[in-house]
């Protein structure tokens, strides 16, 4: 008489089941990680915007309060006097306030590309 052998399958994943698993992880994380990176850089210069924008309020408050006009430089101190912190560009660039009538700027400015996500400067 012969014996047959029954093997049982044991409860764990095989290679192509863990493969497939990684593959599509791998093509998620493709779509997703540059979507966050451009989310981002966007909040960065909306922020950034944001504290031009400050600082330019800032400057007409000063104007008004100095009787200055357009081409006239900011001689005196926006902050604390203005604002209460001086704004720091969350990516890293550095402000410039620039006469009155002209914009605040900020040194990473316009990005030179067709997209205005990325870009730090008032519109």
């Amino acid at each position: 008489m012969s014996k047959f052998v029954v093997r049982k399958r044991k409860g764990g994943f095989t290679l192509i089941e863990i493969m497939i698993v990684v593959l599509i992880i791998s093509v998620l994380l493709a779509i997703a990680i540059p979507n966050f990176m451009r989310a981002r850089e966007t909040s960065r210069a909306k922020s950034c915007c944001s504290n031009l924008r400050q600082i330019e309020t800032a400057k007409e408050q000063w104007a008004m309060d100095n009787k200055a006009s357009d081409g006239d430089d900011v001689t005196g101190d926006l902050w604390p006097d203005y604002i209460k912190d001086e704004p720091q560009c969350p990516s890293g660039g550095d402000y410039t306030v620039n006469p009155i009538g002209t914009n605040a700027e900020c040194s990473i400015g316009d990005q030179g590309d067709s997209e205005d996500y990325n870009d730090h400067v008032i519109r």
